[in-house]
């Protein structure tokens, strides 16, 4: 895999599923759980993307997009993961996100999605 910088991942805790996934696919990652935590914890050569979890938390998911976006060094690479029902929220909130994934998901389908986001 080609060298990638950080993701912020949300929440700062995220499943076992998702840390799995990034882990064994070769995704280095720190957990964020505020815009606070963002920028404290951003590496020196800026976040290379976020995978941001709006399943749980609708709210606070998209609340960390907009965080992501507004930033002085605005992410450009952000993957939301949703539920079918929250599908409506994503035409209503299309340039806060690059893609998403649907939950629960399958790691290979987040994994595809990362690689396509990231490497084309």
């Amino acid at each position: 895999m080609t060298t990638l910088g950080f993701l912020a991942v949300y929440p700062d805790h995220p499943t076992v599923e998702l840390a799995r996934t990034l882990d064994l696919s070769g995704y280095p990652w720190k957990g964020v759980s505020s815009a606070d935590t963002l920028t404290r914890l951003e590496p020196a050569d800026g976040w290379a993307g976020a995978v941001i979890m709006c399943d749980d938390d609708p709210e606070g998911g998209w609340a960390m997009c907009r965080a992501l976006r507004r930033r002085d060094r605005p992410v450009q690479r952000v993957l939301v993961v949703v539920t079918g029902a929250q599908l409506a929220d994503l035409e209503l909130r299309d340039d806060l996100f690059d893609d998403f994934c649907l939950s629960p998901f399958h790691p290979r389908e987040l994994d595809a999605r990362l690689r396509h986001l990231f490497f084309t």
